[in-house]
């Protein structure tokens, strides 16, 4: 067999095997030493392949569209630095729980510390971030090498997306030369009579009755609990917790994540206003639990965080459907091991069921006064608010919609301003390593799935980060409409103790940038519109928005005000609901 064709037959057996397995999409950024992977790769008939030049910009689109179709995503890449420039990604899927298959190509061994081009060390290259490392053996016309690299896709798709979901890391060498014979007959076949030469299985962390007895026990002793969902992406899950939230009488605190706040589900007792209430330690002290659940990993709200990390005495019971250790108050008194959907079915089966307590009423009254007042207040409200964007939105999307929330401000907008409503809106963020990095190239990654529009809602100094990313769009034809929010800066530093730093605050920490970005927009040839009032934006989204390729709707809000309305709105609505907890 000649050179070119043990490349090819090695090469061709990995990718079919990938195929085989149910990976569907790839992610290619062009270079020399990944020609095998990526010409075969574009060649399969069962693998759609995407460009994106910019690597950093493609590791976020591959892990957008791991974390919207939940199955790995493959990325590919050249020898070099260009590997180096998917770690932020990697670090995001990580911590995220995505399943990404990230394949570098590498100069062979011979090759390697001895000063040739484009060739650094990229063993074991990303730490401990993956899961799985391989440094791939060079290809061979044996047949048991052919086997070989079919079971190496296998166990990489598998590892990848078992509990906790996550990277597996491939490192390929190869020689010269590197172009593959097409021409092969049989190029997709295997010596094997199998429809997948390693079939992987994965089950469910379940609880044994015993456990699970304990646990209903421990439960049946308090009155006062509540249960506290983070990040969910199993609809399952939604049905069962809403019936032990009405057997246990113990109040839903739902982070946006965890897509309890919208859709046609019961939401009696789901309380969306939690962070705003938990702010006032007046109310604190009235709502403070004897007993938490909580799925998932901690929400957005830093009030109920500081509220778990300062009362210790607290039980909290952490229920994860892996062994990560996710409880930054370092006050977590057991952590459970199973399915969420399932802790919450078989839990119904064993409590006992609860009457109404004053606990649970002063709970329902706090939130149903907090969204009566926080709608009043933002009705006053003319000028252009980011709390009042997220209002609007949430009535201007259509329904069966998306929306990707940028990190810093704009998620804990969503977490304040996003109330319960009937209308299907499914909410995403970058939540692992909640960097404000990549985050138009994971949107686009979401849009990819074209079952729902997407919408991004993003600050200007995140958009900025990523700009190279808005190529993906126009080299995809992709539909994204994203919701440009401009104070021109870093609006979250006014909230923070550096604000009052006045001499050196606007240069280290505002960094105002005064960029056009029509001009960005126009280059990508996307659609841009900038909004001045209400009743634009409005009307925009309502008359003249259609989900067609790259639309960039800016609204430019005032920073320095910003802290001042925010601030006394809530005070406003804080002192309403001490009102009725006093009565």
């Amino acid at each position: 067999m000649k050179t070119g064709d043990t490349l090819t037959r090695y090469v061709a057996n990995f990718v079919d095997e990938l195929a085989r397995l149910g990976v569907a999409e790839v992610v290619i950024s062009p270079g020399s030493r990944s020609t095998p992977l990526a010409i075969l790769m574009a060649e399969h008939p069962d693998l759609t392949c995407y460009i994106n030049i910019d690597e950093r910009s493609a590791g976020f689109f591959a892990l957008g569209m791991a974390k919207c179709n939940k199955r790995p995503v493959v990325l590919v890449c050249t020898s070099g630095t260009a590997a180096a420039n998917y770690y932020p990604a990697i670090v995001e899927a990580r911590y995220s729980r995505v399943p990404l298959i990230v394949i570098t190509s590498d100069r062979p061994h011979e090759l390697r510390d001895v000063g040739a081009p484009q060739a650094i060390d990229q063993i074991q290259m990303y730490g401990h971030y993956p899961k799985w490392f391989v440094d791939v053996a060079l290809p061979e016309e044996q047949v048991g090498m052919f086997r070989y690299v079919r079971t190496i896709a296998g166990r990489a798709v598998s590892i990848a997306s078992a509990h906790s979901a996550g990277v597996v890391h491939l490192n390929f060498p190869f020689r010269e030369p590197l172009l593959p014979n097409l021409t092969l007959n049989d190029l997709w076949s295997t010596t094997e009579d199998r429809t997948t030469y390693l079939h992987t299985t994965l089950g469910e962390v379940l609880l044994s009755k015993e456990q699970m007895e304990m646990l209903a026990q421990l439960v049946n002793r308090f009155s006062k609990g509540i249960i506290v969902c983070g990040e969910q992406n199993d609809s399952d899950f939604i049905t069962e917790v809403n019936k032990l939230s009405e057997k246990l009488k113990f109040p839903i605190l739902a982070d946006p994540l965890s897509q309890l706040r919208a859709g046609k589900h019961k939401k009696q007792g789901i309380i969306d206003g939690y962070d705003s209430i938990l702010k006032d330690p007046e109310l604190v002290n009235e709502l403070k639990p004897e007993v938490i659940i909580r799925f998932g990993p901690m929400p957005v709200s830093k009030p109920l965080m500081l509220l778990l990390k300062n009362n210790p005495d607290i039980i909290q019971i952490i229920v994860d459907s892996s062994e990560e250790y996710r409880d930054p108050t370092l006050n977590a008194s057991h952590l459970i091991t199973c399915m969420p959907h399932y802790f919450c079915k078989e839990m119904v089966n064993l409590i006992q069921a609860k009457e109404f307590s004053d606990y649970y009423i002063k709970w329902l009254q706090s939130n149903q006064v907090f969204s009566e007042r926080l709608d009043h207040e933002l009705h006053k409200i003319d000028e252009l608010f980011e709390g009042k964007v997220v209002s609007e939105l949430q009535q201007l999307l259509p329904d069966g919609s998306r929306l990707f929330v940028g990190n810093s401000m704009p998620i804990r907008d969503v977490d304040t301003f996003f109330r319960n409503h009937d209308k299907e809106i499914e909410i995403i963020a970058n939540r692992g390593a909640n960097g404000i990095d990549g985050i138009v190239s994971t949107a686009l990654g979401v849009s990819v799935d074209h079952k729902k529009p997407t919408f991004l809602l993003i600050g200007d100094l995140s958009f900025f980060h990523d700009l190279n990313g808005l190529l993906v769009a126009k080299m995809n034809q992709l539909n994204l409409t994203v919701i440009l929010v401009n104070n021109d800066g870093g609006g979250i530093f006014s909230f923070l103790p550096q604000s009052k730093e006045e001499k050196h605050f606007e240069t280290l920490y505002g960094t105002p940038t005064g960029l056009n970005f029509s001009k960005v927009v126009e280059m990508y040839e996307g659609k841009y519109v900038k909004i001045e009032s209400w009743n634009e934006f409005r009307n925009y989204l309502t008359n003249e928005w259609n989900n067609s390729g790259l639309q960039v709707v800016e609204l430019a809000t005032d920073r320095m005000t910003r802290v001042k309305i925010h601030r006394e709105l809530l005070d406003h609505v804080s002192q309403e609901i001490r009102k009725v907890l006093k009565q």
